[in-house]
């Protein structure tokens, strides 16, 4: 068993930290989205967002305590990784038949809650691949290793592009590419699966005509800015009034309906605006510091899997909360991907927490 008392208290500190920040500004951003709901002159009761995100944090919690003191290497356990690899595309499957949600068939609802599969998929593939590059180390660059890491990497990344959920799908390539790179993947290898890969992603992007306007959008926000262009440049105005110090808690004038999704999918720009450059800056701090103990945890596990699955979860999170930040200020087409910990969704939340809690027993061992 773990110690319990050995885990890293500076990576537990910065979760919760990011964690308990991430309610306050989900609180701060949908104040008019409820406000709404709520219709003028209507009775004005908690906010529903923040209640659905609390209740989301209290299972994350129990989540990243129950992954935290379950030893990681039950994960390493053939009978442990496949079945969630296989739970995981089962769930993947279900989801579309389920019923449309926006259009997408990506949540399954559990009455007043939603829970997202792909998600769910993060904590199943990732430890697969850990667990691949654990028992075949030595043959990184041979198919015994890259067959098997590639038909469960095709498969979850197949499945969730027919949701569909592109950027999670991109997260995910990501991510696995990382953890095979630091396992002594050749350059060559990695140069080929870019080029046939980033061909594959054009053709999807230009395949739908959302994602066209989006990537169009990107490249000239200007050429539709009540159109394609309109989040780009909102979220751009949002982070420009924010100045060095920012409007204040509560102050964003942008979350006023100007900017779509700003307790989501915008949440990077409530946070300069209200926050200004300043708290901008300390909220990436924060994931600089996530980042440094996961790189440390990794470094210091005493096995190969734990390493790579710490550095695999590490990676992961980290990628995402860069890709959030980089739409937010119109560095990358928008994609609709939640900054971890702090965005709105009860999915990324709980399964963000549980990765952490994860990473956490890692460094109990180290």
């Amino acid at each position: 068993m773990a110690k319990k008392l050995a885990f890293d208290r500076v990576l537990f500190g910065v979760v919760a930290l990011a964690v308990g920040f991430g309610l306050v500004m989900v609180y701060s951003a949908s104040a008019p989205l409820a406000r709404a709901q709520a219709g003028i002159g209507g009775p004005v009761g908690p906010n529903p967002y923040v209640v659905k995100q609390s209740l989301a944090a209290v299972l994350g919690l129990v989540a990243m305590a129950i992954t935290m003191h379950v030893d990681y290497r039950h994960l390493r356990r053939p009978a442990v990784v496949y079945t969630l690899l296989g739970g995981a595309v089962v769930l993947l499957v279900a989801v579309l038949f389920g019923p449309e949600i926006n259009a997408t068939n990506r949540w399954f609802r559990l009455g007043p809650l939603s829970v997202q599969p792909a998600e769910l998929a993060k904590l199943a593939l990732i430890p697969y691949v850990a667990y691949q590059i654990d028992r075949k180390a030595e043959r990184i660059d041979q198919p015994a290793l890259l067959v098997p890491v590639l038909v469960a990497t095709a498969a979850v990344v197949g499945l969730i592009l027919l949701q569909p959920d592109f950027g999670t799908s991109v997260l995910l390539l990501a991510a696995v590419g990382l953890m095979v790179f630091l396992a002594g993947l050749p350059w060559r290898y990695l140069a080929g699966a870019v080029a046939v890969a980033l061909p594959l992603l054009l053709v999807l992007v230009l395949a739908e005509p959302y994602r066209r306007r989006r990537l169009f959008a990107f490249l000239d926000p200007e050429a539709d800015p009540f159109g394609a262009g309109f989040q780009p440049r909102q979220s751009l105005i949002a982070v420009g009034s924010g100045g060095l110090f920012g409007l204040g808690p509560g102050g964003s004038v942008q979350k006023l309906h100007y900017l779509p999704h700003p307790h989501s999918d915008y949440i990077f720009a409530i946070v300069c605006e209200e926050l200004g450059l300043v708290g901008a800056v300390g909220l990436l701090l924060v994931f600089g510091v996530l980042l440094w103990r996961g790189v440390r945890t990794g470094l210091k596990a005493p096995d190969t899997f734990g390493r790579y699955l710490a550095w695999g979860i590490t990676g992961l999170l980290v990628i995402q909360a860069l890709v959030h930040v980089s739409v937010s200020l119109a560095l990358a087409p928008s994609k609709g991907i939640p900054l971890p910990f702090i965005s709105y969704g009860g999915s990324s939340l709980v399964v963000s927490m549980a990765a952490c809690g994860m990473l956490l027993n890692v460094s109990q061992h180290g």
